[in-house]
């Protein structure tokens, strides 16, 4: 039998699992597990942990198209130099976990914002089709991977053991780690102080009307270029928070780890609605819940592809998303 897959980022174990998420020589996770009494209710928390991940990466995937119209396709290097920032913070630099937390988001954003200052502000000036910014993102993340593998190797590179309590909380029979309680409440809070900065400030009515036309927005006194800018730095920042959440619960960091989530990435803002940030978040959660089940109930060989055949069986129902819009060409 084919054990999980150590080193990429898996659906998170519920306890009792030997921990092979890109713990090298770890045992390999069983394919298949007996149901419980409690079963149902620790898969739905351990779903929830994975789900907040997936939703706060995408999120910022969808920021950037919803407000740019450009799919960034070098999000997922820098999920990946979100976690190399944290890693090297702590080890190098001795911070504590916060302070790298902190390193990781302000390193990401300035990538983010160099990527759409050297790269996509040339395009959008030059006006150039949609697939070319497409196309530039992809050899971003290709420079970003091979230049990482060059720096740190291709080994997995661990957190220190001490660096977050290996405590358990026991509640109504379920087993959750401190580690995930932190990882719920910094996805929840990063993603509702982005909601209410989207539907309650200025800012996000401005950001909303670029949205709509940039050229409008520009003529109405909206400082455009600047909020491109912006937008770029928080989605990226988004996205290396993610990067050290997931890091931190597989204890791996390494240069492709990117890209399976980058998968998963365009997997949620196509299930939850291009552009939309309600679609993110429930988009995020719905696959988390999806992975976390099928492997539970079904097998891990089967995780993908439950997953994505959900996803195909929704935009079957429905191809615009869960809340995206029905465009329609005129004539």
């Amino acid at each position: 039998m084919k054990p999980l897959g150590c080193g990429v980022p898996q659906p998170i174990p519920p306890r009792g699992w030997p921990p092979c998420l890109g713990r090298p020589g770890a045992a390999a996770a069983p394919l298949r597990l007996k149901p419980t009494i409690h079963m149902l209710e620790q898969q739905l928390v351990n779903a929830l942990s994975l789900g907040c991940v997936y939703a706060l990466f995408a999120l910022g995937f969808t920021l950037v198209f919803g407000v740019l119209g450009v799919i960034n396709l070098s999000h997922g290097a820098v999920f990946m130099l979100g976690a190399y920032a944290a890693l090297q913070a702590v080890t190098h630099l001795a911070l504590p976990m916060w302070g790298a937390l902190i390193v990781a988001f302000v390193i990401s954003g300035v990538v983010g914002l160099a990527i759409d200052y050297l790269v996509l502000r040339p395009l959008r000036n030059r006006n150039a089709p949609h697939l070319i910014p497409m196309i530039a993102t992809i050899g971003i993340a290709i420079f970003f991977n091979s230049a990482s593998q060059g720096v740190f190797g291709a080994e997995n590179l661990r957190f220190p053991s001490d660096l977050v309590p290996d405590q358990q909380l026991h509640f109504a029979g379920v087993q959750i780690s401190v580690l995930e309680v932190a990882i719920v409440a910094l996805s929840f809070a990063l993603m509702a102080g982005l909601l209410i900065v989207m539907r309650k400030t200025q800012l996000g009515r401005a950001l909303r009307a670029i949205a709509e036309s940039p050229k409008a927005a520009s003529l109405l006194g909206i400082n455009v270029e600047g909020l491109f800018y912006l937008t770029s730095f928080t989605a990226a920042a988004l996205g290396g928070i993610s990067g050290v959440l997931i890091a931190l619960y597989s204890n791996a960091v390494f240069p492709l780890m990117g890209q399976p989530m980058l998968h998963k990435g365009i997997a949620v803002i196509i299930l939850g609605g291009m552009g939309d940030i309600r679609g993110a978040l429930l988009g995020g959660l719905f696959l988390g819940f999806a992975e976390v089940m099928s492997v539970a109930y079904i097998g891990s060989t089967m995780r993908d592809a439950v997953a994505f055949g959900l996803l195909f069986l929704v935009l079957l129902l429905r191809p615009q998303g869960m809340f995206g819009k029905v465009l329609e060409r005129k004539a």
